[in-house]
């Protein structure tokens, strides 16, 4: 009977160190899909096109991705920064919004360009990254709390590292995760008896993000009847502080006050929870608005974290370091702004990513706590949403790199969609696709002195009964019958891409019809699956 137990015991360990693993796999799985030949990790910083023409002259010589028709999102600006990191220079400024503001958060832009050699490419796909490797470290470095020694133990480190904060962090390129690794490591050194060494560490991580200077509430606290505590705790807090309030003198002594765009980060309390409670069911009685699905997802963030909120402020436990981290951000959370709440994705969830990393830590085990845990991290729901792959622009090249990207100018052998009769990029788990309005282009575009012999496949699908066909060069190359809602499969076998442009002509033999499903487009063919597969030089 020992025997067994112990038996059951070691594999009940193996099975939980199993599916630790495989949560950190499916982890690798997804992220490695945001991997882009020639522009790296580039699609997670949010570059966009509608921000462009003020961007660096270093990042236009790079080849990296822009969404098309969209103002980007916060990573684009300190990419730039780690990019071109003298502060001083009026081309920076230029290039980023609000460059007083964005430089705030200088260490982990800074540790980038050190980690690319001082070389803007490399800094640009450093900064792209680091996010990914962060996330790995915190996994190992969260088994220091929560050990797989039971299953329990598992759902909360799984819970940490796939809530929608970080993984919001991971897939837009922000400095949240980072600054939580970092936070973590200074807990580790309190907890290891250095409370210097822990300070020192959470005061540069709030060079990296401001609101990471809330750590140092885990600094254990003076005791009243004992005045020699007073003055070692004073020092510490101001290890804590002083690094970030002389490098926000520094900014405004270079820089000026600037345009500051943080005030609408912050309110009075409970304002910007009370507008965000509103506007979400305002969304729900409205029967969803951007889309049901966006409104539920956001839904399920919100009361996760209206549940880890009512958690510090209901069971208090001064003595406890992670608990006075924890309560400092729900403090936090109450006078967090509009800017943090509105929209979706809304930033609170990152913002407060330690507050998330805190309840599951300390949420006791048994009776009805683990009903508290659950709701507590309903925003794991919503993480896949982020995690979709890129759709690619619709297409996907597929050979020898020596074929796919020219090492002159890092350009990569690209399909280029017409600049008419294209609705926009659509995208499942598995398939990228762009319906057409009429007869539409696709250029394959070959930016290599030599011509490059490739076959190139795709499926059409249709929504009435029609005729379609490629043509390429003037000469029809592939055509069939289509079917209401059948995906069928086509086909070119060794085209050869001459330097330049390719152009294939996409046609059908009937004009757009309206697909009904409440779908207002006029819509004549769906090209699914583009792929364009390079076989050799020619």
């Amino acid at each position: 009977m020992v025997r067994l137990k112990s038996f059951l015991r070691g594999r009940g360990a193996a099975l939980r160190w199993g599916a630790c693993a495989l949560a950190a796999g499916v982890f690798a799985w997804s992220v490695a899909f945001f991997y882009l030949p020639g522009q790296g990790f580039t699609y997670m910083i949010q570059f966009g096109s509608k921000e462009s023409a003020r961007y660096l002259p270093e990042l236009k010589a790079v080849n990296h991705y822009e969404r098309a028709d969209s103002p980007g999102y916060d990573s684009q600006w300190y990419a730039q920064i780690a990019m071109h990191p003298h502060l001083r220079d009026p081309v920076l400024a230029k290039a980023v919004d609000s460059l007083p503001y964005r430089a705030r958060r200088i260490l982990f832009v800074w540790g980038a360009w050190v980690l690319g050699g001082g070389n803007p490419a490399r800094a640009l796909n450093v900064y792209a990254a680091q996010n990914i490797v962060c996330w790995f470290i915190l996994a190992a470095l969260l088994l220091r709390w929560l050990p797989p020694i039971s299953w329990g133990n598992c759902f909360r480190w799984a819970a940490v590292l796939y809530s929608f904060g970080l993984i919001f962090s991971v897939a837009l390129a922000l400095l949240d995760g980072p600054a939580l690794l970092l936070t973590m490591v200074g807990m580790m050194m309190l907890e290891c008896g250095r409370p210097w060494s822990g300070a020192l560490v959470m005061g540069l991580c709030g060079l990296g993000k401001d609101t990471s200077v809330l750590g140092g509430a885990a600094l254990k606290p003076p005791e009243p009847r004992r005045p020699r505590t007073w003055a070692p705790w004073l020092a510490q807090v101001a290890l804590v502080l002083l690094p970030l309030a002389a490098w926000m003198v520094c900014l405004r002594v270079w820089l000026g006050a600037g345009d500051d765009i943080g005030p609408r980060n912050f309110a009075r309390p409970f304002a910007g929870l009370a507008n965000k409670l509103q506007d979400t069911l305002a969304g729900l009685v409205a029967g969803g608005y951007p889309s049901p699905q966006v409104t539920r997802l956001d839904l399920l963030i919100f009361i996760g974290l209206l549940a880890q909120f009512f958690f510090f402020a209901f069971r208090r436990r001064w003595q406890e370091p992670w608990w006075r981290v924890g309560a400092s951000y729900a403090v936090l959370m109450i006078f967090l702004g509009d800017a943090v709440w509105e929209s979706y994705p809304s930033a609170a969830a990152r913002v407060l990513l330690p507050m998330t990393v805190a309840f599951n830590i300390l949420v006791p085990r048994g009776k009805w706590w683990p009903i508290l845990l659950v709701v507590g991290n309903l925003g794991v729901l919503a993480s896949p949403d982020l995690l979709r792959p890129p759709g690619r622009e619709s297409f996907v090249v597929e050979g020898p790199r020596a074929l796919l990207i020219n090492p002159a100018d890092r350009h990569t052998v690209e399909a280029v969609f017409g600049p008419s009769n294209w609705w926009g990029p659509e995208k499942s788990r598995w398939e990228f696709f762009r319906w057409s309005l009429g007869d539409s282009t696709v250029a394959i575009r070959n930016p290599q002195s030599f011509a490059i012999l490739a076959d190139i496949r795709f499926k059409l699908r249709s929504v009435d009964e029609r005729g379609a066909s490629v043509t390429l060069g003037g000469k029809v190359v592939w055509q069939a019958h289509l079917k209401p809602a059948e995906v069928l499969p086509g086909a070119l076998h060794d085209v050869l891409l001459k330097p330049g442009d390719t152009v294939l002509l996409f046609q059908s033999d009937r004009p757009p019809a309206y697909p009904g499903n409440f779908d207002p487009r006029r819509l004549t063919f769906q090209v699914r699956h583009l792929e364009i597969d390079l076989k050799e030089r020619r």
